[in-house]
């Protein structure tokens, strides 16, 4: 709905009241008669539609938004889905316009298609909430004053776009990892959409390789439905094969059209960690690559996590001890974790209290108190 209605209004913050607003109609009147629509997303639509028009008539702005009324007739109760195969991922590509900061694009699609919240993106973001609420107002603000339109891009201006709707697939699927099943999926199945629809690009095959293997392993994730499990002490069996065979493909595919961007190189990483027997050097190493292309200091974490993999938690706890990621949980559960096996307790206590205070999801807070109590 949100999609198809920020194409009707060009507006965000317009499209998301009417959505609401068309919601809570449905459930007060829906449950008060009993019935719900046959076509009721036709129905939600239309409904969504004329109270976004009846507001910018309240708010004397109809003059100057008089092309609305020509699509303030009913919608059809059957919609055409031939017309519009994915409406998701055009309006991810809408979203991503280069007019926008990369960041911006990201965080402003997030908050419209990837239903986060605004703590949620920051979190992904490593920023405060607030310094989040004010880069999505401006990024709003700069949409409306530079009159950028809300129209999906000509197929050749799909590739300049490319970069911005794979990081919001990304930390979509990232969200979900933690717990959130329903946006992993959805994640994915944007994937396989957006492999259809651009082909010849090696990073989204990539991205879609990544995800399918991280799934891969969702149910031996967490035992019980609530407790962690960190990869070295999973059920294997738990794995889904059909999963890793599909995300071994895909990354074959972008093997195929020579790729090797940050997302076939995680990729890489990932059909490595699913192998019996895990080469942690070969790892460390698609990390260091990886660092080179992208210069964050999360990678940067995840290559430490390789090396204590691979050579001892002494070198790994130097690389980490070198990262200014104070405000990350996973920089703080890493370094507890690693001042724990070289035997320097008392620090070990303080970091994973630190992680914990950063920690929201259930599992991983559960796993930090167990760690905790183990000290």
């Amino acid at each position: 709905m949100l999609a198809s209605l920020v194409g009707f209004l060009g507006d965000f913050d317009r499209a998301e009241e009417a959505t609401q607003e068309a919601f809570a109609i449905a459930a007060q009147r829906w449950s008060r008669d009993g019935v719900v629509p046959a076509h009721a997303r036709a129905w939600l639509i239309a409904t969504a539609r004329n109270r976004a028009i009846d507001r910018l008539r309240r708010d004397r702005t109809l003059a100057a938004k008089a092309h609305l009324l020509d699509a303030s007739q009913a919608v059809e109760d059957e919609l055409d889905e031939s017309t519009i195969p994915d409406e998701r991922l055009e309006l991810l590509f809408t979203c991503c316009h280069p007019a926008l900061a990369s960041e911006a694009q990201v965080a402003l699609t997030l908050r419209a298609l990837g239903g986060l919240t605004t703590e949620e993106i920051a979190r992904a973001f490593l920023v405060s909430p607030d310094t989040m609420k004010r880069r999505l107002s401006r990024a709003k603000s700069k949409i409306k004053a530079a009159g950028i339109p809300f129209s999906v891009p000509r197929d050749h201006l799909l590739p300049e776009r490319l970069a911005a709707v794979l990081a919001v697939l990304y930390l979509i699927f990232n969200e979900g990892y933690g717990g959130r099943a329903e946006l992993a999926c959805e994640a994915i199945r944007l994937g396989r959409v957006l492999v259809v629809l651009m082909p010849d690009e090696p990073e989204a095959h990539g991205l879609l390789a990544l995800m399918l293997l991280h799934h891969a392993r969702a149910r031996a994730r967490f035992a019980g439905g609530e407790q962690l499990v960190l990869l070295h002490d999973q059920d294997r069996t738990l794995w889904d094969a059909a999963s890793i065979e599909q995300g071994r493909a895909a990354l074959a595919r972008a093997r195929a059209l020579r790729g090797r961007g940050p997302y076939v190189l995680q990729a890489e990483i990932a059909s490595l960690q699913t192998e019996p027997t895990i080469d942690w050097q070969l790892v460390a190493a698609l990390y260091g690559e990886l660092a080179g292309i992208t210069g964050s200091p999360v990678v940067e974490l995840n290559r430490a996590v390789a090396v204590a993999e691979s050579e001892g938690p002494a070198p790994a706890l130097e690389i980490v001890e070198r990262l200014q990621l104070t405000d990350y949980q996973y920089w703080h559960s890493t370094r507890a974790e690693l001042l724990r096996r070289v035997g320097r307790t008392e620090e070990a206590r303080g970091a994973y209290r630190s992680a914990l205070r950063l920690a929201h999801a259930p599992p991983e807070r559960g796993f930090l108190r167990r760690r905790l109590h183990e000290l």
